[in-house]
């Protein structure tokens, strides 16, 4: 997941807002990522926080930061605060106010608010990705160190002599099972590691409701892609209902983006992750009905698996 989709998604949700006529205001959006591995940057083991408190602070007259506005993030990890009067932001912050929930006791340091788009009486700004931290690294980051050895390990014990006992081979017809070891369980599955591509049709089946772990089938499609999605698709289509959309560019665009984002959640593998799947929806949204056809064909062929990847799901019990 690269660095710049993170920070074009803000910006399209900002752009959504002008086109339903927000006028001479200033718009400030951006992320909150938990760093798992306290590294200072989101990497592939990081998430986005729901539910943290996001401050915007600039410099007052006596040289004292000033609180302008508070939010919350959504279950995206998303922020967006607008000021009326389209205030001059270039020398603000925001920063990470409360820790919320889910991620631990410390928040990064705050990020510098950048101005990205202005036009008339309306500014558009992003800041970096905020980050909270956990008290301690994850054992599975690099350089992270969970157990230290101890400072003066114990001195090895000396074995005892075994005087060995000859050993009598029996006829392999004859020779026992082995009786009190019971066999070992096998291996948990681990669907998120394995190459998983699966359509819109498999996810649509009741039986396979299970894998909709991250997102529901009754949350709302406007909620999940944004005000652009909201306008074209309405507030009320939910992304179960999305899944069966046919006949129409937008349709199939709506039917085959919720397919991908479902995918990039189950898969690691899959080619897309869920912020770019967002991002490419929005953004074809915006443009022409050739662009329109032209992400939902490639959705369709990452949904397909290029035929090299098939859908792992067996029927949930």
């Amino acid at each position: 997941m690269g660095s710049p989709e993170r920070l074009l998604f803000p910006a399209f949700l900002i752009v959504a807002a002008a086109i339903h006529g927000i006028q001479g205001d200033a718009m400030v959006s951006g992320t909150v990522f938990c760093d798992r591995c306290k590294d200072g940057r989101v990497t592939l083991f990081d998430y986005p926080l729901n539910g943290m408190k996001v401050s915007v602070l600039c410099p007052g007259d006596n040289g004292q930061a000033i609180e302008y506005g508070e939010t919350t993030t959504n279950f995206m990890g998303s922020y967006t605060m607008r000021f009326q009067g389209s205030p001059d932001l270039a020398n603000c912050v925001s920063q990470v106010s409360s820790t919320g929930q889910g991620c631990g006791a410390a928040s990064g340091s705050p990020q510098t608010i950048r101005l990205v788009f202005r036009m008339f009486d309306m500014a558009m700004y992003s800041a970096y990705p905020l980050i909270s931290q956990p008290a301690q690294p994850m054992p599975y980051c690099l350089g992270s160190s969970t157990n230290p050895p101890p400072v003066n390990p114990p001195a090895p014990s000396v074995p005892t002599p075994v005087t060995p006992t000859p050993t009598i081979r029996q006829p392999p017809a004859t020779t026992p099972p082995i009786s009190g070891i019971p066999p070992l369980p096998p291996m948990p599955p681990m669907p998120f590691f394995q190459a998983s591509t699966c359509s819109s049709r498999m996810w649509a089946m009741p039986e396979n409701r299970c894998y909709w772990k991250v997102l529901r089938p009754d949350l709302k499609v406007a909620l999940v892609f944004g005000p652009l999605a909201a306008r074209r698709y309405g507030t009320d289509i939910t992304l179960l209902v999305s899944m069966s959309g046919r006949g129409d560019p937008y349709k199939t665009l709506l039917r085959e983006a919720t397919t991908a984002l479902l995918n990039s959640y189950h898969s690691l593998q899959y080619p897309y992750r869920p912020l770019s799947v967002i991002i490419r929806t929005n953004y074809a949204l915006l443009g022409s009905t050739r662009n329109v056809l032209r992400t939902a064909l490639r959705f369709m062929q990452a949904n397909s698996g290029y035929g090299n990847a098939t859908c792992n799901f067996t029927p949930c019990t």
